[in-house]
């Protein structure tokens, strides 16, 4: 183990060539079977990953380091609840609402979103972190993939834990999701049209006779008035 913290950290110093090493490490690694994620995480190697990597100042090293935690923890619970008490998700949540740069906040959701969907301690760090309202801001990037991601996510969680809705409603999760309809047509608006029909049937049904009308317009300006 200290062999590898060693070799590791070696790498991550930040001279061009080592970066450059650093980057292919981390693809190669996300492109692993499962069962070495496990080893992964026994050697310390996600440790290091978190501590040297996610918060590195080359963006090509953030995205990649994300993204590798993401594969580690997908249908992985054993790697999940590690990256979890590690503290890992907070770190995520950051670089997601925060990072310069749009890859590095897409990867970094992408691996939120393996931490916390169907991973109940991971939905309540979620919220403890107050993610919902990452994913607010996520929506109304710049970014399509962030935007995409977030709406994808947030009608994700809301199907499968109904009972975070009045949270959700409390923020003025509603209007804001209204305003991105109103925005340029894009893959999110998919997305974000399931979240809001997601409240109930009723709003599905009124939903699918304005469109079949041909009438989006007034959909959105329905969609403001519930």
């Amino acid at each position: 183990m200290e062999f590898l913290r060693g070799a590791l950290a070696e790498v991550c110093k930040g001279q061009t060539d080592e970066v450059e090493q650093m980057k292919q490490c981390l693809e190669v690694l996300s492109r692993d079977e499962c069962r070495e994620r496990g080893n992964l995480m026994k050697l310390g190697g996600l440790e290091l990953c978190m501590s040297r990597c996610l918060c590195h100042s080359e963006a090509g090293i953030r995205w990649r380091a994300a993204q590798l935690i993401a594969s580690c923890a997908q249908n992985m619970p054993e790697v999940q609840f590690y990256l979890l008490n590690q503290g890992a998700l907070l770190t995520l949540l950051q670089l997601t609402d925060h990072d310069a740069n749009s890859t590095v906040r897409v990867k970094a959701l992408y691996a939120v979103s393996c931490l916390v969907r169907e991973q109940e301690a991971g939905l309540q760090d979620f919220l403890s972190h107050d993610g919902f309202s990452v994913l607010m801001r996520g929506m109304q990037s710049d970014s399509e993939k962030l935007r995409t991601k977030s709406a994808f996510l947030l009608l994700n969680l809301l199907t499968s834990h109904p009972e975070h809705k009045d949270t959700v409603l409390s923020m003025g999760m509603v209007q804001q999701l209204v305003s991105v309809l109103r925005s340029p047509h894009s893959s999110v608006h998919e997305h974000v049209l399931g979240a809001l029909c997601w409240r109930s049937w009723n709003f599905v049904n009124v939903y699918e006779r304005l469109v079949s009308k041909g009438n989006p317009r007034r959909t959105v300006e329905w969609i403001a008035e519930v």
